[in-house]
């Protein structure tokens, strides 16, 4: 989203010194453009709280309609995301047909690198709306704690000023629960990233090993005598998919649960702001280092540092290899991560605290919750780690 031509330029003329400079040229890339981003969106959120006058409520209702006058720009966003996937497959279609090339062939190249610009730039405008609505409900998650507090009869039974600070919609980073629940919020973007990817990578070794079948059982496909089995792989990309889903969605659901229920309502607060906080610089480093690694190879294939089949070619392959599951799994996935936490977390917040205070007080429940999700979450982990790293090669499902 910034600097994205210059970006992509410095990102191209690393290809001449190996794929190794150009892998670290878009992560410096990504990392460079997720602070500007990160300042451009906490400073509408601050102006819009500003707006506000020193009322909360009035702030955040200032804040919800900021993310409600991004959303109004839909028919742009749809239009330019829908842009990126046409252009893509128009020029994949026409590359894999053979009948356009000469100047035809260089249009739909920049036309798929226009495309991924669009692609960034809507995965911004996503991911700035998902802060907005998590800001704004952190309002509705203040309420939900105060009326649960009046429900259960205050909280004069509680010993210490910062145990009830946590009952009244105030966070203390003071206290170790919520410095912990903070980090834990922290932490959960980067497995979520770490599971989307490894993921893709599965999924793709298992269709590399599917490939490399057919073509040693079907030599007459590089003939032309015989037809892929593209079933197959459709079959192992789908299956593979929805499989991959479980750890994820189980990890975005029970996280909450297992904070909240585990170190109280304030840590659980904290949480969600180590969520918003690292998933917003997360998602634009991941959208924008892939987004300049398949910008460079286009640039790449457009003639220039010795054009397609040149050893720069081959590097800015190799990198936009790696960016794809960068700007089209794990980066765009980051922003319903950040909505279903917060959706979770407003849910249970009044269970926490008639859990944690009043007449149905009952700590050993709570702990018995906590501790049933963080098994779940750990389980499901341990088990997509054992899986093998490509699902569709029976050697390596042995070792």
């Amino acid at each position: 989203m910034i600097r994205l031509r210059g970006g992509v330029d410095d990102v191209s003329k690393t290809s001449l010194t190996g794929a190794a400079t150009v892998i670290l040229s878009g992560i410096s890339l990504g990392l460079e453009s997720a602070v500007y981003s990160a300042l451009v969106i906490a400073a509408a959120v601050y102006g819009a709280f500003l707006l506000g006058g020193g009322v909360v409520l009035l702030s955040l209702f200032a804040i919800a309609l900021a993310g409600t006058g991004l959303l109004t720009t839909v028919g742009v966003i749809v239009s330019m995301d829908t842009f990126g996937p046409v252009s893509d497959n128009a020029q994949g279609i026409a590359e894999m047909s053979g009948d356009i090339d000469g100047e035809g062939a260089a249009v739909l190249t920049r036309l798929d690198a226009v495309g991924n610009s669009t692609k960034a730039i809507t995965k911004g405008i996503a991911i700035a709306t998902a802060v907005l609505a998590a800001t704004a409900l952190f309002g509705a998650f203040r309420d939900s704690i105060i009326v649960a507090t009046a429900e259960a009869g205050g909280t004069d039974a509680l010993n210490t000023l910062q145990e009830q600070l946590q009952y009244y919609g105030i966070l203390d980073v003071a206290s170790p629960a919520n410095l912990v629940g903070l980090i834990i919020g922290a932490a959960v973007v980067f497995l979520f990233s770490g599971l989307a990817i490894n993921a893709v990578s599965r999924a793709a070794g298992a269709v590399i090993y599917e490939v490399r079948r057919q073509f040693r059982e079907h030599p007459g496909i590089m003939e032309g005598t015989e037809k892929p089995e593209y079933g197959k792989v459709v079959d192992i990309v789908t299956r593979d998919s929805l499989r991959e889903l479980v750890t994820p969605g189980l990890l975005a659901v029970l996280t909450p649960i297992a904070v909240g229920f585990g170190l109280g309502v304030g840590a659980l607060g904290a949480y969600l702001a180590g969520t918003i906080a690292t998933g917003v610089l997360m998602a634009v480093f991941l959208s924008n280092s892939g987004g300049a690694w398949d910008n460079a190879k286009k640039f790449i294939e457009d003639g220039n540092y010795g054009g397609k089949g040149s050893p720069a070619h081959e590097a800015t392959v190799i990198g936009d290899t790696v960016g794809d599951p960068f700007k089209d799994t794990a980066g765009p996935a980051i922003n319903p991560l950040i909505k279903v936490m917060n959706l979770v977390a407003l849910l249970v917040a009044p269970a926490v605290v008639s859990l944690s205070i009043g007449a149905g007080a009952n700590t050993g429940l709570r702990w018995t919750i906590a501790i049933v999700a963080v098994a779940i979450i750990v389980t499901s982990v341990v088990i997509s780690k054992r899986r093998p790293i490509a699902v569709g090669d029976p050697e390596v499902a042995k070792v």
